[in-house]
């Protein structure tokens, strides 16, 4: 009887992650990718400053399916969406009626945009970028267009509103918060990232809310929580990441707010694994490149034969907004502690140590982040 494969749910930084670094450790051993879209391979990351520089998502794209297949060889089936998960025949099912056996199930699934409950005939007309196809689809939308509305001012909002606002668009970012990097910066150092992106030219609206959206003529208008208005050609919501997890929890698999995993990145269900944005581990949802990165060659290793726990080291955080270097490393926020916030006119130092003065994390703006490489190895580990 021929050994079922490991089998992939999904194509993106980690489930391809995990098939190269198996790979690396086992060239016979099969593994199947199941991919809901056209499978290729791209830098996820590079999607929130591409209109400046005139990318197209030709020239995002990497590799294709069928290169990426024959590079690692694997079995890539694109456009393939499952429907559920049989834990006890080791089976999943597939949306067109077909099942896959497997020998190992990793689920890298990844994550959703969040939609905010609006209101008004214009929220169908709400666009979000979560991937290569929303990507093209947006780009094609901002033909034409000038004033470019972005809800929320995480991460995610000021890396586009910078992008969008040196490709030449008016840019409004709007958000409850009462700074951008709301999560993860201090006070001063929302301030001096918020000075430095209006000093280009985006316009902020803070502590505000979007209530509805509705369409006037070929224009969208937003009304907020003041009453006040603002008619825009486009609005792109960029309010956070929501893991997917519907697939696991029909499957009886424990979730949270990710996909619950043991230090092993194994789910409460034997022989199936979760990895990135999806995944919860020891409480942590971390959905960025360094964390998949980590877990990838971790899990790796455990397919293969050789349980491997996984290890977060200090993993800062570049923030891509060329307007304002930024860097950050948010300190555990079950960690007591304090920002000790040096400023200049070039930039913020901003240090969150204990009361002891161990240093638990940093946000370094301008001029400061020349001082990441020595301040990260003082930061203790993400997970020991």
């Amino acid at each position: 009887m021929s050994q079922q494969p490991v089998v992939l749910i999904g194509s993106g930084l980690a489930g391809y992650g995990v098939a190269r670094e198996l790979r690396k450790l086992n060239s016979e051993v099969p593994i199947t990718m199941l991919s809901a879209d056209h499978g290729g391979f791209y830098s996820k990351p590079m999607l929130s400053n591409a209109i400046a520089t005139s990318k197209t998502p030709e020239s995002i794209l990497n590799s294709s399916a069928t290169q990426m297949a024959n590079q690692l060889h694997i079995a890539i089936r694109p456009n393939t969406r499952v429907s559920a998960i049989d834990s006890v025949q080791k089976v999943v099912m597939l949306e067109n009626g077909e099942s896959v056996s497997y020998d190992h199930l990793v689920l890298a699934i990844g994550a959703d945009q969040i939609r905010i409950p609006l209101q008004g005939d214009g929220i169908n007309e709400l666009l979000t970028v979560n991937d290569l196809d929303d990507y093209r689809h947006f780009r094609f939308a901002l033909a034409g267009k000038k004033q470019i509305a972005i809800l929320g001012a995480g991460l995610i909002g000021c890396e586009f509103a910078n992008d969008l606002v040196s490709a030449g668009y008016e840019v409004h970012v709007i958000d409850i918060s009462t700074q951008p990097l709301g999560r993860l910066l201090p006070a001063e150092g929302g301030r001096f990232l918020q000075d430095k992106l209006t000093a280009i030219g985006i316009k902020f609206h803070l502590k505000t809310i979007t209530q509805r959206i509705d369409r006037v003529g070929d224009r969208l208008n937003l009304s907020f929580d003041d009453e006040t208005q603002l008619e825009v050609d486009l609005v792109l919501s960029a309010v956070g990441l929501r893991p997917r997890i519907q697939l696991a929890k029909a499957a009886s698999i424990e979730v949270n707010r990710g996909i619950v995993t043991d230090r092993y990145l194994q789910t409460r269900a034997s022989y199936i694994y979760a990895l990135g944005d999806c995944a919860e581990v020891e409480g942590k949802v971390l959905p960025f490149v360094m964390p998949i990165s980590h877990a990838s060659r971790a899990l790796a290793a455990t397919l293969n034969g050789t349980p491997t726990m996984l290890r977060y080291p200090a993993m800062p955080v570049l923030v891509k907004t060329p307007a304002c270097p930024t860097i950050v490393s948010p300190p555990d926020p079950d960690k007591g502690g304090e920002w000790r916030v040096d400023k200049t006119e070039d930039g913020i130092r901003a240090l969150f140590q204990d009361i002891t003065g161990n240093l638990l994390g940093f946000a370094l703006l301008g001029d400061a982040t020349k001082e990441k490489n020595a301040l990260t190895p003082l930061l203790p580990p993400v997970l020991d």
